[in-house]
């Protein structure tokens, strides 16, 4: 039988995903603009690397619709509208009702109170919502997106469910790719940008779950709120 080559298999997707992380992170910086188009062998160059991990890559965005795929000019930014955005919202929001309801029920993979991890799990979660609300306040959009994404993946996390976590990852990802293609509009995001990590972490460990879902409410009303109003000029 032929010999596999392992260790190249696994550079090679390595590599994938460290080009897809850093493609992801042009579009959340706003460097790479809604509708932007661009090669294969654009990517290849800028990076320094083969074809065959960068065109995994962007299909592997494209899948989680950040890119659209054209088969006679390349790849190209996906251009989401305001409804597009609603519509996240509304579909997060329903994810994480999943998630309250798996801590409310006990669901026999979450991090409970009594656990010995719980302690080292919560300040981790909790750090990572007092940096996201720093950056918030100073309105560091770069900054937030990084520590936003990090605090709902591991308060995700905590709740049981791995497939209900990768998917609200991946909504959020797509939420603040929608986002910033209107809050980079703004030159000052201070006062602008939604802060209430901690306050929802507090209440989670309260298990007082009507004033978590108060928090998320007020969160979401006050997302769609911002951008229909940069969207309208």
């Amino acid at each position: 039988m032929p010999r596999s080559s392992g260790n190249g298999a696994v550079t090679r997707s390595t590599l994938r995903q460290q080009i897809a992380d850093a493609l992801r992170d042009e579009v959340l910086a706003g460097r790479l603009q809604p509708g932007q188009e661009f090669t294969v062998k654009e990517i290849a160059e800028q990076y320094g690397v083969s074809a065959t991990p960068v065109r995994e890559a962007l299909v592997d965005l494209s899948a989680q619709g950040l890119l659209d795929a054209d088969q006679h000019r390349g790849f190209r930014v996906h251009e989401y509208s305001v409804e597009d955005f609603r519509g996240m919202i509304e579909a997060r929001g329903l994810v994480i009702e999943g998630m309250f309801l798996a801590l409310t029920e006990g669901h026999p993979g979450a991090v409970r109170p009594d656990d010995p991890r719980a302690a080292a799990v919560v300040a981790g979660v909790r750090r990572r919502g007092e940096e996201a609300q720093r950056a918030a306040a100073a309105g560091d959009l770069t900054v937030l997106i990084g520590y936003d994404l990090r605090f709902w993946r591991e308060l995700g996390a905590c709740f049981g469910n791995p497939y209900l976590a990768d998917f609200l990852n991946r909504l959020r990802v797509q939420t603040w790719v929608c986002a910033v293609q209107y809050l980079r509009r703004l030159t000052d995001l201070r006062g602008e940008l939604w802060a209430g990590h901690t306050e929802l972490v507090d209440a989670l460990i309260a298990r007082d779950n009507d004033t978590a879902r108060s928090i998320i409410a007020g969160y979401n009303a006050h997302s769609v709120a911002l951008i229909e109003r940069l969207a309208s000029g």
